[in-house]
């Protein structure tokens, strides 16, 4: 996924924008990831070496309003790093 960078600092935020890989237009963030069926969703997790070393979060999806494409991503990537 290629990500494009706005320095927009209205509230000290920085926002990133998500581009569709297959046809190059711009996503629709913040898109809930559940499962058909179930009152449940997915959850994306690490083990840890430690006993508070996991790492987990929710992954959110990113629809592409021209060709449908999907692209699943996390906001809490930082903690995924060793």
């Amino acid at each position: 996924m290629i990500l494009e960078r706005i320095n927009v600092f209205i509230w000290g935020l920085c926002i990133l924008k998500r581009i569709c890989q297959q046809c190059h237009a711009e996503m629709v963030n913040d898109c809930a990831v559940t499962v058909q069926g179930g009152m449940y969703g997915i959850k994306i997790s690490r083990k840890g070496n430690g006993l508070f070393n996991k790492a987990s979060a929710i992954p959110k999806a990113a629809v592409c309003p021209n060709c449908g494409g999907v692209a699943f991503y996390i906001d809490e990537y930082k903690q995924f790093k060793k």
